[in-house]
């Protein structure tokens, strides 16, 4: 039975809302009905989104790295369509005080969305704008309540290779796995997804609910999440344990600190045509102010 943190809405007009969105993210995940959901998001202003123009719909949707549904940027798209979203839980557990299976209309009420338009810099070296809709992962931590000596938070994706082809080829340790320090997932800029562009998130950008940590290289922020889990150990995370010198855990975006096969002191802008020249790619993806200090006397280099 999922547990509600809201008790004047009945859960019943909540699951049926939710249902008519996931439908319409199926439909979205078409390209004959790209950019027309069957139901619109909103959110409210953020003081933390960039005033730089977002990418296009077609853009964040056509271009993924989402390996469960294929290694080609445009697998996610092609092969997501099958994935079924309604009625999906998320197990939240380990050191907290009200664990349990939450519906994502309880982790991220439709009321609580924000808008945040947020840079997306991948390790691969291209980059994007996106207008997210979500809610601070911080929010969801204080319900379920933090015991004292929690200092990370681990995630798991869903694990259905009936609906996830890739996942049908051991490209990776399934499921994948990420894992954050307890600061900075509670950092204000930390926030699970449920939307973007005033639309429910679409199959192939991490339906229904995903993580969003923009100082950080992409692969860190985890997709389609159906677990949530609190300790005291630092967790795995996927291409970290495939392969270590290349990935680390935690893959704050760095243009000082190559990637042992590419520079990182530069950025692809995915839609900026061919002309357009590459751009300098910013210290913790230019969230400097609002994350530097949780790192201050690390050695970025050796903790990358």
């Amino acid at each position: 039975m999922k547990l509600t943190w809201s008790h004047v809405t009945p859960k019943a007009i909540y699951m049926d809302r939710r249902k008519f969105m996931a439908a319409g993210a199926v439909a979205l995940a078409a390209p004959a009905l790209m950019g027309r959901p069957a139901l619109a998001l909103s959110g409210k202003p953020s003081q933390y989104s960039t005033d730089q123009a977002p990418n296009t719909l077609e853009e964040i949707t056509s271009y993924n790295n989402f390996y469960e549904f294929g290694t080609g940027k445009e697998d996610p798209k092609r092969n997501s369509g099958a994935l079924t979203t309604a009625d999906w839980s998320v197990q939240v557990d380990g050191m907290v005080d009200r664990p349990g299976s939450y519906g994502v209309e309880d982790i991220a009420p439709d009321n609580a969305l924000e808008e945040r338009i947020y840079r997306l810099r991948c390790v691969e070296a291209w980059s994007m704008v996106v207008p997210w809709l979500g809610v601070p992962m911080a929010s969801v931590l204080n319900k379920v309540g933090v015991q004292p000596g929690a200092k990370y938070v681990a995630f798991e994706t869903l694990v259905r290779p009936e609906e996830m082809p890739g996942q049908q080829r051991a490209i990776l340790d399934w499921p994948y796995r990420e894992g954050l320090r307890l600061d900075e997932a509670m950092n204000p800029l930390t926030i699970l997804a449920t939307g973007l562009y005033s639309e429910v998130l679409p199959n192939q950008n991490g339906a229904p609910i995903r993580l969003v940590v923009p100082w950080k290289y992409g692969f860190k922020s985890i997709k389609s999440i159906v677990r949530i889990t609190l300790t005291d150990t630092q967790p795995l995370n996927t291409w970290k344990q495939l392969q270590s010198s290349e990935y680390g855990f935690y893959a704050n975006v760095n243009p000082n600190v190559d990637h042992p096969r590419w520079s990182q002191a530069t950025e692809r802008r995915v839609g900026a045509g061919l002309f357009a020249g590459r751009e300098e790619t910013l210290m913790f993806n230019g969230y400097g102010d609002q994350v530097a200090q949780m790192y201050a006397g690390m050695d970025l280099s050796e903790n990358y």
